[in-house]
């Protein structure tokens, strides 16, 4: 997933694609499912960037633009802040996806999708 994404991006809306047919589960209770499943997403996303990371690292020092030290001291300013906050929004709805697509099946006549994820997580702890 990019790091720029369009404004009105609704991050729930793409983290909420669901495969066709029905999810293979693997373990016997199904919290511990759950929890591997979002151990697994985080896994993912972070191996992604690790790569990412390490080959842009090695190509801006290959081309003597950047040190990794430099890297190191960056401070993003307001802009790049509210990119990042944005990503972060989305990365989190892909991370807690499972929860929030039982929560959704649990409760079919009511559409979570207008609502924003610190709301869907709340009432999840409250039921």
């Amino acid at each position: 997933m990019s790091a720029t994404l369009p404004p009105g991006f609704d991050p729930i809306l793409l983290a909420n694609a669901k495969a066709k047919g029905k999810r293979p589960w693997f373990f016997a209770d199904p919290d511990v499912e759950r929890v591997m499943a979002i151990a697994m997403a985080i896994a993912m996303e972070h191996a992604v960037t690790r790569q990412r990371l390490d080959a842009l690292e090695r190509v801006l020092e290959r081309k003597g633009l950047m040190s990794r030290e430099e890297l190191d001291a960056f401070a993003p300013g307001p802009e790049a802040e509210a990119e990042r906050t944005r990503w972060m929004k989305g990365y989190i709805a892909r991370v807690l996806r499972i929860i929030q697509q039982e929560a959704e099946a649990a409760r079919p006549e009511r559409r979570d999708l207008d609502r924003s994820m610190p709301e869907i997580m709340e009432e999840l702890r409250h039921s």
